[in-house]
């Protein structure tokens, strides 16, 4: 059983790998941090607790994470890939009542709860993973068994800029902090999330068949999301979930092939948010514990598999 607080920006993807999250029986959910990313931090915050709500889970923390990055800059949004509220075109009810939000210091009361035993799971920009380094310091997150990300872009083009993943160019300042502060970081670029693509077949399958709390929402918002793919990348057979990919790679240590190298992030200029490693065949020597962990390679097949079999089973929430 892996404990896991989950960072999330609540778009498509990241609903879905909330949904897998709270499924899966090998994974414990101990909180979830909501901010800005594809939709606002208010829409994030209400997602996440319509999401535990239908799942019996109102018990899980929310935390409330950030408006917008580090440098102050306004956050773009993304409702034509995600919907208007992030779910597609689902939009939460009205009568959730009042949702429980705990401030950012449940970040490091969860961290010394589950002192080494807790992964972290960053599946949004970086602002509120990196937030916690600036209040207390290099040694945050030092009791933290390893932080799974998803994000950045090696030797394939980005998708937000030619250059550039979508939540190291939201905010490189902080994608580079948790970068450079932060150990035992396994990173899921474009690489292999671009790949992670679940067939519309499979969908219409656990529309059908699915005994999950979430079997309802399953088809119309993955088919929201892969009509906005459908019209970025003509062809795509089907939509890529980068953010459930992230999550399969740590119960399934088999999924992911990993490549140690130490990351960077771009700044500023027409390069901002661009993922820098060296890949030399004799990279220039960097101090071990300084390596992170850059996802290269994926078993599409099993993680296809994963997914199916996750949503079909017998959910485990209450």
């Amino acid at each position: 059983m892996y404990n896991i607080l989950l960072f999330t920006d609540s778009g498509v993807d990241d609903s879905l790998a909330l949904m897998y999250a709270l499924l899966h029986p090998e994974l414990n959910v101990v909180g979830v941090v909501t901010g800005y990313g594809n939709i606002t931090k208010k829409q994030a915050i209400n997602n996440t607790a319509y999401l535990l709500k239908l799942a019996g889970r109102e018990d899980i923390p929310i935390i409330a994470g950030s408006t917008g990055p580090l440098s102050g800059e306004l956050a773009t949004f993304y409702p034509e890939i995600h919907g208007p509220e992030g779910l597609g075109p689902i939009r939460p009810p009205e009568d959730l009542g009042e949702v429980k939000v705990f401030d950012i210091n449940k970040i490091l009361e969860l961290v010394n709860q589950y002192a080494n035993n807790l992964v972290i799971v960053g599946l949004g920009r970086q602002t509120d993973l990196a937030i916690p380094f600036i209040l207390y310091g290099r040694e945050a997150f030092e009791s933290v068994n390893a932080i799974y990300i998803m994000g950045g872009a090696f030797l394939v083009p980005g998708n937000v800029t030619a250059e550039a993943e979508a939540n190291f160019y939201a905010d490189p300042i902080a994608a580079n902090q948790v970068l450079e502060k932060a150990r035992n970081v396994f990173l899921h670029p474009l690489n292999i999330t671009n790949k992670a693509i679940i067939p519309p077949e499979v969908i219409d399958y656990l529309a059908e068949n699915s005994r999950s709390p979430f079997k309802d929402l399953i088809k119309p918002v993955y088919d929201y999301y892969f009509e906005a793919y459908k019209k970025n990348v003509p062809g795509i057979p089907g939509a890529p979930l980068h953010d459930v990919i992230t999550l399969s790679a740590l119960v399934n240590p088999n999924l992911v092939k990993y490549l140690p190298r130490r990351v960077s992030i771009e700044l500023f200029g027409g390069a901002r948010g661009k993922s820098i490693a060296d890949f030399r065949p004799k990279p220039e020597p960097e101090p071990e514990a300084t390596l992170d962990w850059i996802g290269m390679e994926a078993d599409i097949p099993a993680f296809i598999e994963d997914f199916t079999r996750v949503f079909m089973e017998s959910s485990k929430a209450k």
